[in-house]
């Protein structure tokens, strides 16, 4: 049985800055440092690969010195609009209903909230009672990936259902006013806020991309490399300076062998559907598979126009290629990295 992508949707919230724009918080921010750091930090930013992102918050919240519990709320706030009006979207472009969906999966790390934001959209688009769910919190940047997958595990084992896998993250929720690492520095530079949704069905008669395969890859002793520390002031970014050398070592084993087992090489591969964690990182998969004659144009224009939105930004990715109209028959390689370390990998057949 072959699972169908029926749509794609994605979602914005209402509050948006170009890079040049967000400098002089930037500079606010900075002031009592080294002139050293302020040039580096300014040149992080416009060098970052990031024209606009867009937030829950406005820049004046991002950049005041508001608590964890007042951030978390707006976070609260928006996810709930977000989520439902992101999948509301993607029915539209199916032409399902509410009471279609028998599997909701919501993904989200940057903050906190139980319920989970999926009670809340059950409530507003008024899902049916016995929708199951699946709400996924700790999975970072790789969870849109991941949400995917569960849902076809789920649709593999009950035919003619339907699923939404939902992302929403706001990373701007997550800047710590007192800390200038690296970390925070380099999350706040490439770093945005948006929601997506995928539908998925067993339906045989569907009409849309395939899935053919989905693997994750688990990099040992590498736990401390990418996540969230909670702090009294919040989610603090942790993200070492390692993580494109590590996928740059791994790549091989995380691409080749997957692709061998489905009968299938580099070469057959049409679509590089990867998730744009970051310049360095996107640079380092760019020369990867640049070596291998492929491209990652839509990864890049995606961290262009939105930035890194955590696990909704691959799915964003995703949405482009739908757009396109693909030619049938053929295969994309969608591809992302969270924490754990880990990779998560899906081919699909358009």
């Amino acid at each position: 049985m072959k699972i169908t992508i029926a749509a794609v949707s994605k979602q914005l919230p209402q509050y948006s800055r170009e890079t040049k724009d967000i400098l002089p918080f930037v500079q606010a921010w900075m002031e009592g440092q080294e002139s050293r750091f302020k040039r580096k930090v300014i040149k992080i930013f416009e060098g970052a690969g990031v024209d606009k992102r867009y937030s829950m918050m406005e820049p004046t919240e991002v950049f005041l010195n508001t608590t964890f519990e007042e951030r978390n709320n707006i976070y609260v706030r928006e996810v709930k609009k977000m989520g439902s009006q992101v999948l509301q979207k993607a029915l539209d472009k199916a032409e399902w209903n509410a009471k279609d969906i028998d599997f909701i999966i919501t993904v989200s790390c940057t903050g906190i909230m139980i319920p989970s934001v999926d009670a809340y959209i059950i409530n507003e688009l008024g899902l049916k009672q016995d929708v199951v769910r699946l709400p996924v919190t700790e999975m970072g940047c790789a969870a849109g990936v991941s949400g995917i997958i569960y849902a076809e595990n789920f649709l593999k084992a009950n035919p003619n259902k339907k699923a939404a896998v939902i992302a929403i993250e706001s990373p701007s929720a997550t800047f710590q006013l007192d800390d200038y690492s690296m970390a925070n520095v380099v999350s706040a530079a490439i770093f945005g806020d948006g929601a997506a949704c995928v539908l998925l069905t067993s339906e045989a008669a569907a009409v849309g991309p395939k899935i053919l395969d989905h693997a994750m890859y688990h990099f040992y002793d590498a736990t401390d490399m990418m996540g969230f520390k909670l702090v009294n002031t919040g989610l603090q970014m942790i993200l070492d300076k390692g993580v494109p050398q590590k996928i740059s070592d791994h790549f091989p084993e995380i691409v080749h062998p997957f692709l061998e087992k489905n009968g299938k090489t580099i070469d057959d591969v049409d679509h590089l559907i990867f998730h744009p964690g970051g310049k360095k990182i996107v640079q380092t998969v760019e020369d990867l598979f640049g070596v291998l004659g492929k491209n990652i144009d839509d990864t890049k224009e995606t961290l262009r126009l939105y930035g890194n939105m955590s696990s909704a930004t691959v799915l964003y990715v995703l949405e482009r290629f739908m757009d396109k109209k693909p030619k049938k028959g053929e295969l994309g390689l969608m591809l992302s990295f969270g924490p754990g370390f880990s990779a998560q990998r899906i081919l699909i057949e358009f």
